[in-house]
Order: C-alpha cells, then structure tokens, then sequence
C-alpha cells in the first residue's frame, strides 16, 4: 500500500478508544483521520494530543462522525449498540470501510449491520485478536468431532466495569461450537443457571461470566465427556492486541467489495473458522 490510509476512531476518550488512536498512530500504514466523541462530551472542541494529556497533534475531538468520516477511508468502532448503529449509516453514506469491536449486539442490530453492508465494507468481530479467532475455528472442528455425549461449557472473566455478559467473544465461540454440532446457538445456550434447575439439557451449551480486578479477557470452552475434558483456553494480557487487529482490519478492507466480513476473513482462517 502506497499510501497511508486515514482512519477515523469513535469515542476517542474510552479506554478502547485511546487504544485505538494508539494503534493507529503506531501504524506505519497509517494516520489518523479524526476522532469523534458524544455531544457535551468535554472533550468536543479540543486538541486530541492536549486532552490526552500530551502536546498537541492538530488533531480536533469533533461531535460529529458525518464531517469525521467525510475525511478518512476507514472508522474504528468500539462503542455501544446504539452508537454503532448510526456510525453503520453514515460509513454507508461514506462508503468507507467500517470496523466495529462493539460488543452486546444483538439480533436487530445484526440485521441493521447486514443492510448497511450493502453499501460499505463492514468488519465485524466479537474479538480482533489472532488468538481467538484460531481459537474459534478450533472449537468449531472439535464440537463437529466430538459424539453428543460431550457436554460444552463456554466460561469467561473479564474486568469489573465491563457491562454486558456474556461477552461477545463467549458468544462467538458458543456460535462456533453451534456450528460444529450442525445446530444454531439460540436454540442451544443456556446463559445462566440459578437455584434448582434440573438436569443439564442434552446438547445445551452453557455460559458462565465472571467479572472482577482489570483482566482484560479470559476464555475457555470445555468439552466434559465420560471420563475425561477437553479444555481450550486464551488469556489476553493486553488490550492493544485487539486495537491491532481492528487497524489490520481497516487496512484489509480497502478496495473490497461491499459486504459483512470477520475477522476470520481479515486473517485468512475462513476455511477453519466457518
């Protein structure tokens, strides 16, 4: 690539956020376009580079994603549910290339992704890190191995503000031990189990979360059979492995055809995480 290409970061003063500028500032590939933040947000109107607390980058926080996106070729989107909603239109109308990490996303919101792309090159992952979406196709090829008798349990621990449960990268490995099994994980999860609930329910696949201290993300999906466990796990220790990954993603996209991506895509693991 012979030129750098802008990228736009949303919710510039969240933690992920500052990740991403980061990241992209890391990034000889390349610059940053502009940041955005909420309307009143205290940020609005001031140097980026001086309100994180560094010298000044000529780089302005601005309120308003539609001039943002006019100006860069690609939008890094870490922020909730409904924000990520009305970045999807406007990276539609821009036809830029759209990265979202937003986690609790649901069924509606899926739909409205599906249509926004379209337009626009959408990437949209549970988890940008390498290690996980191996890790993906893995429980994949293992629940398609594996007979009915081997119960699947998905646990995951992340910091105490995280506020949605489970994580989406739990539910993307739940979706991937779905898919193994030939089944879809709606009719599958089971995502919490209180007081006297019985038996397990043949081919269920449970979800546990836990939520404490700063740990960034911790997973593993367990295949418990007669007499013997498969665990797989992944530790992240750092955060800026998934701001890594949502610029690869952004720097991938360039020149695609319109449509919903993943990051399994992006890393070339289609074969292994479908």
């Amino acid at each position: 690539m012979d030129e750098q290409v802008a990228i736009a970061v949303v919710g510039a003063s969240g933690r992920m956020g500052r990740m991403l500028i980061r990241a992209v500032e890391e990034s000889p590939q390349a610059r940053l376009a502009g940041v955005t933040e909420r309307p009143g947000h205290e940020w609005i109107g001031r140097d980026l580079g001086e309100a994180l607390g560094g010298r000044a980058n000529g780089v302005i926080v601005r309120d308003d994603p539609l001039d943002v996106f006019a100006e860069a070729q690609a939008a890094l989107d870490f922020t909730t549910p409904a924000a990520t909603m009305v970045h999807a239109e406007i990276a539609a109308q821009a036809r830029l290339v759209h990265v979202i990490g937003t986690t609790g996303l649901e069924r509606e919101h899926h739909e409205r992704l599906a249509a926004a792309a379209r337009h626009a090159v959408i990437v949209q992952s549970g988890n940008m890190s390498v290690g996980v979406n191996l890790l993906t196709g893995l429980v994949q090829q293992v629940a398609a191995t594996l007979g009915p008798e081997f119960d699947v349990e998905v646990l995951e621990m992340h910091h105490r503000m995280k506020v949605d449960a489970p994580s989406g990268t739990a539910l993307m490995l739940g979706e991937a031990a779905a898919r193994g099994r030939g089944a879809n994980l709606v009719d599958l999860a089971e995502r919490g189990r209180d007081g006297i609930t019985g038996p397990r329910q043949d081919g269920a696949i449970g979800f546990a979360s836990l939520r404490g201290g700063d740990v960034v993300g911790e997973h593993e999906v367990i295949f418990a059979g007669p007499g013997e466990r498969i665990v797989l796990r992944h530790v992240a220790t750092d955060r800026m492995l998934f701001a890594r990954g949502a610029v690869r993603a952004a720097l991938w996209g360039q020149d695609r055809e319109p449509g919903l991506y993943s990051m399994t895509d992006v890393l070339g693991f289609e074969a292994a995480g479908r």
